[in-house]
C-alpha cells in the first residue's frame, strides 16, 4: 500500500542556506532577468512602431518574444522573492499555476518556431506564392493555432499531473514546479498516464524538430542555388539567426530532459534548469538583433526618435 500524503505545498530546491549567496542569487537573477525584458520588449515595440517590419516573419517573432517574456516571469520572480524571503515554500495552487503557465509559454514557443520554419521555406522556396500562402489571415490564424494548441496540451498536462497520488513527499529538486520533478514524487501506481502522455509529447516534439530540419535542408539547397553573393547573404540573413534560436532551444531543453537522473546532482538540475528556462528568452532578442538589419534600423530609429524627443523637451522647458 502506498504512503500517500495530501500536499497542501511544495518546498522548493535553494540556490543556498547563506544568506550573501542568497543575496548574490537575487542580484544575478534580477541582471538576467532585466536583461531578458528590455530585449524582448525593445523587438515588441520596433516591430509594432515600424511599419516596414509588418511582415508574416516579424509578426511571429513578435509572438515568440511575448511567449519569451512570459516564459521567464513564471519562474524567476518567485525564485527571487524566495531568495529575499528566506523561504522555498509555493502554494499547492501556485505550483499547479506555474506548471500551466510553463507548458503554455513553452509549447507554444515551440509550435511558433515551427511556423516560422515554413514562413521561411514558403519565401525562399515558393517566392512567387508567398503572398497568396502566408497572407494575413493565414499568419493570425497559424499564431492563434500555436496558442490555443499551447492552452489546451498544457490543461491535458497540468490536469494529468496533479491528478496524481504524491508519496515522495514535497520536496520538489528544482528551483521552480517542474513535471519531471513532481513526477519523482507520485505513487508508482499514479503516475502512467502522465508519463504515457510525455512520450507522446516527445514524440510530437520530435515531429516538429524533424518538419524544421527537412524545411532548412530545403532551403540551404535553394539559397545555394541564388546565382548573387549578395542574394545569398540576404537570404542566410534571414534565417540563421532563426536557426541559432530552434538550435538554442532544442539543444538546452534536450540536456535538461534527457540527462541521466540517477547520476544528477541538485547543483547540476539548478544549472541546468537555468540554463534552459533563462538562457534562451535572454538570448533570442540578443540573436535576432545582431543577425537582422531590419531589426537594428528599427531600433535604432525608434531610440533615436526617443532621445530626440526626450531633449527637444528639455530645451522647450528650460524656455
Amino acid at each position: 500500500m502506498s504512503n500517500q500524503t495530501t500536499v497542501t505545498e511544495f518546498l522548493l530546491l535553494g540556490f543556498s542556506d547563506v544568506q550573501e549567496l542568497q543575496t548574490l542569487h537575487f542580484v544575478v537573477f534580477l541582471v538576467l532577468y532585466l536583461i531578458s525584458l528590455l530585449g524582448n520588449l525593445l523587438i515588441i515595440t520596433a516591430i509594432a512602431l515600424d511599419h516596414h517590419l509588418h511582415i508574416p516573419m516579424y509578426f511571429f517573432l513578435m509572438n515568440l518574444s511575448i511567449l519569451d517574456l512570459g516564459s521567464i516571469s513564471v519562474t524567476i520572480p518567485k525564485s527571487m522573492a524566495n531568495s529575499l524571503m528566506n523561504s522555498r515554500s509555493i502554494s499547492y495552487s501556485g505550483c499547479v499555476t506555474q506548471i500551466f503557465l510553463v507548458v503554455v509559454f513553452v509549447s507554444a514557443g515551440f509550435a511558433i518556431l515551427t511556423v516560422m520554419a515554413y514562413d521561411r521555406y514558403v519565401a525562399i522556396c515558393q517566392p512567387l506564392h508567398y503572398e497568396m500562402v502566408m497572407n494575413r489571415r493565414a499568419c493570425v490564424q497559424m499564431a492563434a493555432s500555436a496558442w490555443i494548441s499551447g492552452i489546451l496540451y498544457s490543461t491535458l498536462h497540468t490536469r494529468n499531473t496533479f491528478a496524481m497520488s504524491f508519496c515522495g513527499g514535497n520536496m520538489v529538486d528544482q528551483f521552480f514546479c517542474e513535471i519531471p520533478e513532481l513526477l519523482k514524487l507520485a505513487c508508482s501506481d499514479s503516475c502512467h498516464f502522465e508519463v504515457g502522455f510525455l512520450i507522446f509529447s516527445m514524440c510530437l516534439a520530435s515531429s516538429c524538430f524533424v518538419f524544421i530540419i527537412v524545411s532548412y535542408v530545403q532551403i540551404f539547397k535553394a539559397v545555394l542555388r541564388i546565382p548573387s553573393k549578395q542574394g545569398r547573404h540576404k537570404a542566410f540573413s534571414t534565417c540563421l539567426p532563426h536557426l541559432f534560436v530552434v538550435s538554442l532551444f532544442l539543444c538546452t531543453s534536450a540536456f535538461a530532459y534527457l540527462k541521466p537522473t540517477s547520476s544528477s546532482t541538485s547543483g547540476l538540475n539548478l544549472m541546468v534548469a537555468v540554463l534552459y528556462s533563462v538562457l534562451p528568452p535572454m538570448m533570442n532578442p540578443i540573436i535576432y538583433s545582431m543577425r537582422n538589419k531590419e531589426i537594428k534600423d528599427a531600433l535604432s530609429k525608434w531610440i533615436g526618435w526617443r532621445l530626440f524627443t526626450k531633449n527637444k523637451m528639455s530645451i522647450f522647458l528650460l524656455r
